[in-house]
């Protein structure tokens, strides 16, 4: 399939059907970070996270044009994912609220490449920024892979504009 961008075939799907339908997958929720041109941390709840390659290893963000924190993401050179367990609901409603310290209070360190890196959580991924492809109200980080550290446990899951709970395993 062509990479090249294709004119709209007709009206499409209004904002609440696509919301609507999309919701119907089950993303995993993540607090992705970074720091900016100061060393300053930033960081916000992203569910738009997936792996895009094994070799090499790259993965990708979507982060929405009315981010605050977009800025220091399209000039940093790295950044981090935090795969939240089930038991960090919390952790991931603050860093959705705007208007404050988003890491005040809470425990985290600084990885390799200096992003941050939340304490307690499933994994926690160090990228080199790779690409940033302008898609709609979106950008698109595609991010190399340089670190990663897992533990064991339950992830915090999100389903038609809801947290869930995985359900017991077989």
């Amino acid at each position: 399939m062509s990479s090249e961008r294709r004119e709209s075939r007709g009206p499409g799907v209004g904002s609440d059907e696509f919301r609507r339908a999309c919701g119907r997958f089950v993303t995993g929720v993540t607090i992705a970070t970074t720091v900016d041109a100061q060393g300053l941390p930033h960081g916000l709840t992203v569910s738009s996270f997936a792996a895009v390659s094994l070799d090499p290893p790259l993965v990708l963000i979507c982060l929405g044009h009315e981010a605050a924190s977009l800025d220091a993401f399209r000039t940093a050179s790295h950044f981090g994912i935090n795969v939240l367990t089930a038991g960090q609901r919390e952790v991931s409603e603050h860093f959705a609220r705007k208007g404050h310290d988003r890491f005040e209070g809470l425990s985290w360190r600084r990885g390799e490449s200096g992003v941050p890196l939340l304490a307690c959580v499933l994994a926690t991924m160090e990228c080199a920024v790779e690409q940033r492809i302008l898609a709609g109200d979106h950008d698109v980080f595609i991010g190399r892979m340089i670190h990663a550290q897992v533990r064991d446990g339950e992830p915090l899951v999100h389903y038609a504009s809801r947290y869930r709970r995985l359900g017991p395993h077989s």
